[in-house]
């Protein structure tokens, strides 16, 4: 077992009384409670952490945060809990916890991929789409293949996800993004408002850069006391709620922000016995949004600046005063940018020994070196790195001064065990521009900046270029204050002094014996300056088309750590300004999430919730076979022993024609309209009239879309004069009813009308056939159901059994047929009674199959089989139901486009094969002339096809041009070879007069 012997003896907001142990690629490791897995590696001298994705380079931590692109580790958190991708700095170390290095074979010190870094000149830019061109056959056997098995970080889990997620809708008044010094005085001040306030931020605690704050001092006490008294001010609102280790990954419209939360990895093995989430996804609507994101360390450009040991300055800070973690003995920070000093000073405070090698010329720099070199630590102003050293971890940085003429002088080393590099700050502007935010360029600090909103945001702090700390505060005190609508306070927040200020490089100055090396810009697609130096000599001007083509910002990094000197080399290498060359597009998610998290609970028996009617055991008992329609299960046939569907249909048919048949059509959607004026907004929502139709009838209601294209159908019973009973298609009822509160909301709102979704409420028992009558009537409590008291189109309220029914006189079959409307909790009862009542008269039950048989035997339609979303009520023979007379309806001037009412519009048909054993594909195409040169021109598409029992013969419906003037024409229809001759005839095949639903 390792010891920890890069470990400070004090210092750090580690939990020293309670150890843990993980192991990491076969070997124990300790550390303590607190720690994250990059710190407990480092403390116990584990630098080389993983390999890079092309050149499978030796690569070790870079930063401290989510920007992180090297450390990529597996994780493994108990059985089944395999987790790739994971940044070893965000991880925590927890008792027991198995992690892995990834991307190389068979060890992570010999890996044999490695072989792609001796061939890194034939990897260059851009090298897949030159080299796999040719010869073509190779693709398929060869180049596909090996791509494939290459592509990719990590081994994704085989098993299903043992864990457990959860999804969380919150509104509020103030979402905060980040909880550093801005973050933290905004919620300060929007706290105050008593509104709803939630506090984001993606690190374990709340504090962002002062939780590794040494000697700071903020309102006349050090920086981590005034963070506690703030948090407990915080903690004493009811109306704030802090999310730790939670990231806010999309910004979406109407200030919908979505977060993730990670509830219980930090808990370890212990996280299963507490029965927690592993995640949380929150989606957030605020009504004002402070971003208050913090902002990214640039890397420095210099050749072989990717060893193992090479950091961002800020993070060997962040090691040594949060972690106590030596990074190194002997550090080198290679800066050009004043805060760099401050990370010298706490690397010194430490115990360690520092030199500084700083690009700006001494007069630049004169004040931060001098009070460097009074602490003992070395500085090297005006110079440059070369190079440096070590193979597995960084040995030396080769560095040179820079003559006045800008030639580099003569080279030396100074030995080393880490680097640190600092080439300024880049706001993190990502969510800012997910919000369609438009970003401004500082050119006097080579930075993006938040420029106009779009949305009802704001951003603070160093999210907006202000690093300095008094500024973050002052600047997050007035955000809270604006975006709680507080009235303007100015607060002056005493705090010392800050070193901010860079000197923006886009590669460093090298001498001729550095020429040949690499120096990388994107860390883990081993992206170089050459790379992009490459794309621009191609062509490649565009930053878009530099990305892909290079690769560079499209890591799961998303190119945090080097977008902007990826922007500014190519800016230089074509000689224009950053602005005109722009960003990349910063697309959601901010950082990889899991699946797991999207997902939430929807998975398994929830991924696809399966809804049964009152009536399904029942079904199921029989015997019955049943189709998804939906998320509903529906029986789709009863097959008796020995028969198939086709016998099983036929028969079905036959009892309906002939006797009584019992069908289930709980599943349409109801929805009932109530209110002094829904007729006139049953009027505007469908196209028919409604206002004359008396209360206890019924009418097909047709309703379009916008476009004039039919939405959905269904019969609707008026049960009096303020109340209407709407069906819908079972696929419809939810998209029914958002579209009918879409515009009673935002279009009518004058209308008093109210909504309410029934479905559920109500179970409905179709009973068909010439004997529908003979078998209800004698169930019936209180409703006349002869001819002349109950038409056909007319619905009444009474009892069935005792039991509430609405009773509708309806048929979607042509024969004489009734829909029981019942309270669902009495279906069953009443399916059972009514199907006893039947046997006398030979009643069966029949399932979808036979339903579409039976309606395509009258030409009825089914609203998304006859229809496609282009299909207007005209074109399926349902222009009479249009209320031409009214004022206005949906789709009403749609329907009068030119294109709309065009002759040879595809037109409802019927088809008749010349073999009339032949049943066609729906879907099958329809020509005039099958011998035409290819491409063939097609008129038309069959749209339902099915065996006619009652017609004894096969039948077909299809959309056809001008089908209306082509009945009796011969056209030819696709078959899976071949073709099939057919006949264009009426769409309605059987009782054309309506005699036998009339009964």
């Amino acid at each position: 077992m390792s010891g920890q012997a890069f470990r400070l003896p004090s210092g750090g907001r580690i939990d020293r009384t309670r150890p843990v142990a993980i192991r990491f690629d076969g070997e124990t490791y300790r550390g303590y409670a607190g720690d994250s897995v990059a710190s407990l590696l480092l403390a116990n001298g584990v630098h080389l952490m993983g390999r890079s994705f092309k050149y499978h380079r030796p690569r070790g931590l870079l930063s401290h945060g989510s920007d992180e692109p090297n450390a990529l580790l597996e994780v493994e958190r108990g059985p089944g809990r395999r987790d790739p991708n994971n940044r070893a700095s965000l991880v925590a170390a927890t008792e027991g916890l198995v992690v892995a290095s990834q991307n190389r074979y068979p060890s992570l010190a010999f890996d044999l991929g490695a072989i792609n870094d001796r061939l890194a000149p034939i990897f260059a830019a851009g090298f897949y789409y030159k080299t796999f061109m040719w010869p073509r056959a190779f693709w398929d056997r060869v180049y596909e293949p090996v791509i494939r098995a290459a592509a990719g970080l990590g081994r994704a889990p085989e098993g299903p996800d043992p864990d457990r997620y959860a999804n969380r809708h919150a509104t509020c008044e103030v979402l905060i993004v980040g909880a550093g010094p801005a973050g933290l005085a905004a919620a300060l001040a929007a706290a105050r408002s008593g509104k709803r306030v939630i506090l984001a931020d993606e690190q374990s605690e709340p504090g962002g850069a002062l939780l590794h704050e040494r000697s700071a001092t903020l309102e006349g006490k050090p920086a981590q006391d005034w963070l506690a008294e703030a948090l407990a001010t915080l903690d004493a609102h009811e109306n704030v709620t802090i999310l730790p280790r939670t990231t806010a990954f999309g910004y979406y419209n109407h200030n919908h922000v979505v977060l993730v939360e990670r509830v219980s990895d930090h808990l370890g093995r212990e996280a299963p016995a507490k029965d927690l989430p592993r995640e949380r996804l929150w989606q957030v609507r605020a009504e004002e949004v402070v971003l208050a994101t913090g902002a990214h360390e640039r890397p420095l450009v210099f050749p072989d600046n990717d060893r193992p040991g090479i950091m961002l300055a800020e993070t060997l800070r962040v090691l040594v005063n949060r972690y106590a973690v030596a990074p190194g003995r002997r550090i080198a920070i290679a800066t050009s940018s004043a805060s760099a000093y401050s990370v010298a000073h706490d690397l010194r405070s430490a115990g360690l020994e520092v030199v500084v090698v700083d690009m700006r010329a001494e007069a630049a720099c004169w004040r931060d070196a001098q009070d460097a070199r009074a602490v003992g630590i070395e500085v090297a102003s005006g110079h440059t790195i070369v190079g440096t050293t070590g193979r597995r971890r960084v040995s030396g940085l080769v560095v040179a001064p820079l003559r006045a003429d800008g030639s580099v002088g003569h080279r030396r080393r100074i030995p080393c065990d880490c680097v640190g590099m600092s080439g300024g700050w880049t706001p993190a502007v990502h969510l800012f521009s997910q919000s369609r935010g438009k970003l401004a360029y500082d050119e006097a600090r080579d930075l993006f900046v938040p420029g106009a909103s779009v949305q009802a945001e704001r951003s603070a702090g160093a999210a907006r270029g202000d690093f300095d700390l008094e500024s973050c505060l002052a600047g997050g005190w007035a955000a809270g204050l604006e975006a709680a609508g507080l009235a303007p306070e100015p607060r002056a927040f005493a705090a010392s002094e800050t070193r901010t200020g860079f000197s923006p490089v886009r590669a460093l100055p090298r001498d001729a014996e550095a020429q040949g090396k690499r120096a990388f810009v994107d860390f883990q697609n081993d992206v170089t300056q050459k790379d992009l130096a490459l794309a621009v000599r191609e062509g490649f001007t565009a930053i878009e088309h530099v990305k892909r083509y290079t690769t560079t910002g499209m890591a799961t990094d998303q190119g945090k750590t080097s977008n902007m000197n990826a922007l500014g080399l190519v800016a230089q290498m074509r000689d224009v300004p950053v602005p005109a060359i722009g960003t990349t597009t910063f697309r959601p998610p901010y950082t990889p999430v899991s699946f797991g998290a999207l997902v939430g609970p929807n998975r398994g028996d929830l991924f696809d919730p399966v809804r049964r009617t009152p009536i399904h055991d029942w079904a199921e008992g029989r015997g019955a076979v049943f189709e998804p329609v939906g998320l509903w299960r529906r029986a789709l046939y009863f097959p008796k022993p020995g028969e198939d569907m086709e016998a099983a249909v036929a028969r079905e048919c036959r009892a309906v024609r002939k006797d009584v048949g019992l069908f289930d059509a709980s599943t349409l959607g109801k929805i009932e309209v109530v209110g002094p004026d829904a007729a006139e907004f049953m009027n505007r929502i469908y196209v028919n009239a409604w206002s004359k139709l008396a209360p206890g009838k019924c009418r097909y209601g047709v309703m379009c879309k916008e476009d004039g294209f039919v939405m959905d159908d269904g019969v609707v019973a008026r049960l009096a004069e303020d109340r209407f009973h709407v069906t819908t298609t079972t696929g419809g009822a939810a998209r029914v009813l958002a579209h009918m509160e879409d515009y009673l909301q935002t279009e009518w709102p004058d209308l008093r009308v109210f909504l309410t979704s029934v479905s559920e409420q109500w179970a409905v028992i179709a009973l068909q056939g010439p004997k529908a009558r003979a078998v209800l009537a004698p169930l019936l409590d209180d409703i006349d159901i002869a001819p002349d008291a109950f038409p056909h189109m007319s619905v009444r309220e009474g009892h069935i059994l005792g039991v509430r029914t609405r009773l509708f006189r309806v048929s979607f079959t042509g024969e004489l047929g009734y829909e029981i409307n019942v309270p669902a909790d009495y279906a069953r009862a009443i399916w059972e009674a009514v199907h006893e009542a039947g046997r006398p008269h030979g009643i069966t039950p029949y399932g979808t199959q036979t339903m579409h048989v039976l309606r395509a035997e009258k030409g009825f339609v089914i609203v998304g089989q006859e229809t496609d979303g282009t299909v207007t009520p005209d074109d399926v023979g349902l222009s009479g139901m249009v209320g031409r007379a009214k004022s206005d309806f949906v789709g009403k001037r749609s329907l009068a486009r030119p294109d709309l009412v065009a002759p040879g519009r595809k037109q409802l048909v019927g088809i008749f094969t010349e073999d009339p054993d032949i049943v066609l594909d729906e879907g099958a195409q329809i020509v005039v002339d099958p011998g035409a040169p290819v491409p063939v021109p097609m008129i038309g598409h069959v749209t339902s096809s099915y065996r006619s029992e009652t017609c004894g013969r096969s039948i077909a419906l299809a959309l056809v041009a001008g089908g209306r003037e082509r009945v009796g024409e011969r056209v030819f229809v696709t078959l899976a070879r071949g073709f099939a001759s057919a006949r264009i005839v009426e769409p309605v095949f059987y009782d054309r007069s309506g005699e036998r639903v009339h009964a």
